[in-house]
């Protein structure tokens, strides 16, 4: 067993705090990852705070995770000592239901083991990337291009993914016009990748203070959702529509923006329930969706299509001691628009 240094949640109502976290030995099939920058999701934060649920306490979260690999073991052939590598959501899954054969682990049957706070193979609680290493089979371990600065790349693993898998899935691209909800770490991307498939997209936010940013990343207009104009001038006019806010919205009011068969997909996930009237479905054959990550096929796709059109999440890199801080900004949508933990200052 290996003793690291981490940041871990004591309890859903104090701060996160330095501590260490065992990982196992290196198996015949498993990668030793050094870590170098850990993204914070609001995920995180929603973990650590029970709002989803029983927590197993002290727990250490962290899902977008991004080093280079320090040893393997005998039977590993797709990584080597050197590489640079990243983890994302999942470190495991059953392998063997039909959603696994089919390069779906996100949506195991059997439920995929998450980065943090599931049960691993050997039956200790996972442990999440806000560490200076990690032990992960070589099957969940993503090669990162060399293109993509190591720093700008955490993000990817969890935003960049959770907005590339419902593009790719629902045929963003030349033609189709794209509404992204949200103007966070999980929305600038849905606007950066939608516009380099060839969408053209539109930004719904609540104000207009980060228009021009949108604009940049690619949109061609952007809308404050605060005004109830917004809705009515642009109602019947999306076939995509990607929510990414993790908090309540008006669904229905949204609902009524996409046009005949039009679908919207919700990759935001709020504590409560999000109340949809099927009268709101049955105008235009309208769809409402949710959407997970995506499988680690499509992972490495995201990253090396990342790599080739160059994009990169915008990033604010915070050292280990301003973590809580950085909690505190997220919740008040004070960040543009992903915090990455400098992972070194953990050693």
């Amino acid at each position: 067993m290996l003793t690291v240094n981490a940041l871990a949640a004591p309890s859903a109502t104090e701060p996160l705090v330095r501590a260490t976290v065992e990982r196992r030995d290196v198996g015949p099939r498993d990668v030793l990852i050094e870590i170098s920058y850990a993204g914070i999701c609001h995920s995180d934060i929603h973990t650590v705070r029970g709002d989803w649920g029983p927590v197993p306490y002290p727990l250490t979260v962290g899902h977008e995770i991004v080093g280079h690999v320090t040893e393997v073991g005998a039977e590993v052939t797709k990584h080597a000592v050197g590489d640079r590598v990243g983890v994302g959501c999942m470190v495991n899954s059953c392998r063997d239901c039909a959603n696994c054969r089919a390069g779906q682990e996100q949506y195991c049957v059997a439920g995929n083991t998450g980065t943090y706070a599931s049960v691993d193979r050997d039956g200790t609680v996972t442990q999440g990337g806000y560490s200076t290493h990690v032990v992960v089979d070589q099957d969940f371990v993503l090669r990162v291009p060399a293109s993509i600065a190591h720093e700008a790349a955490a993000p990817l693993l969890c935003a960049g993914i959770t907005t590339y898998s419902p593009l790719a899935h629902w045929k963003a691209g030349p033609g189709k016009k794209v509404a992204v909800v949200g103007m966070g770490g999980l929305g600038h991307m849905a606007v950066k990748i939608a516009a380099a498939m060839g969408a053209e997209v539109t930004v719904l936010s609540q104000t207009l203070s980060k228009k021009d940013d949108g604009l940049a990343f690619g949109a061609t207009d952007y809308y404050a959702t605060s005004d109830p104009a917004t809705f009515e001038t642009l109602a019947n006019s999306f076939d995509l529509i990607i929510n990414t806010v993790s908090a309540l919205v008006d669904i229905n009011a949204y609902l009524s923006l996409l046009r005949l068969d039009g679908t919207l997909v919700s990759v935001g996930a709020p504590p409560e329930p999000l109340p949809v009237q099927v009268f709101s479905l049955f105008g235009a054959r309208r769809s409402f969706a949710g959407s997970s990550i995506g499988g680690i096929a499509e992972t490495q796709e995201m990253l090396d299509f990342c790599a080739e059109r160059g994009i990169a999440p915008e990033v604010e890199i915070i050292s280990a001691d301003r973590v809580n801080e950085a909690y505190e900004r997220v919740l008040k949508s004070d960040v543009r628009y992903r915090f990455v933990i400098d992972v070194d200052t953990l050693r």
